[in-house]
């Protein structure tokens, strides 16, 4: 799959940016431990307000006795391609600093995480896909998150499988999705609806 063929940026910009993209068929291989720990290393430099880095990523590997636990959590929509996964993830974050003062940026700065765990996946040659369809509450319940944490996401990583294992709906969506325009995300001064 050629990625020009379907993602054309509008400025100069690296390719790992363009390269990146959450396809959902996956082998359903275990993956080694230190590839998953390489993509954790990434987020853990990601900037966060403060240095407070709120971020936190609770997992299960594949053909652990955790992995039942997440892949439950899941939608039935997610379920039926995730189940090829090598690991499952919620993403987690800190809603206040150490000094228990709220954090209002602790989402913000989970996502800056999450994107350079998905970068650093899309490097590696794996599979990253975020998500958020699951049960948000029972992640919260079952995972033991204290109060002063939000669920955040799900992500779902492993090696690159056929598009064909994918049911025929799921085929027609795996390819690289374009963006919207610049001026459509970026305004000088105050906001405006539509360029």
């Amino acid at each position: 799959m050629n990625i020009s063929d379907f993602r054309k940026p509008q400025q100069d910009v690296n390719e790992i940016f363009l390269n990146r993209w959450s396809p959902r068929a996956m082998s359903g291989e275990e993956i080694a431990e230190t590839a998953l720990l390489s993509l954790l290393e990434a987020a853990r430099w990601a900037p966060s307000a403060n240095n407070n880095q709120p971020w936190r990523f609770l997992y299960a590997r594949r053909n652990t006795p955790h992995w039942s636990t997440f892949y439950d959590l899941l939608a039935e929509g997610n379920q039926i391609w995730a189940k090829n996964a090598a690991v499952l993830l919620v993403v987690i974050s800190k809603t206040t600093f150490d000094s228990d003062k709220p954090s209002r940026t602790h989402s913000y700065d989970a996502g800056a995480a999450w994107a350079s765990f998905a970068l650093q996946g899309s490097q590696n040659g794996l599979v990253v896909h975020g998500m958020q369809g699951f049960d948000y509450d029972k992640a919260k319940t079952v995972l033991l998150v204290p109060d002063d944490y939000q669920v955040e996401a799900m992500i779902a990583v492993g090696k690159k499988g056929n598009k064909e294992d994918l049911p025929v709906y799921l085929q027609e969506r795996e390819f690289p999705s374009n963006r919207k325009s610049l001026s459509a995300i970026a305004m000088e001064g105050s906001f405006s609806e539509s360029p």
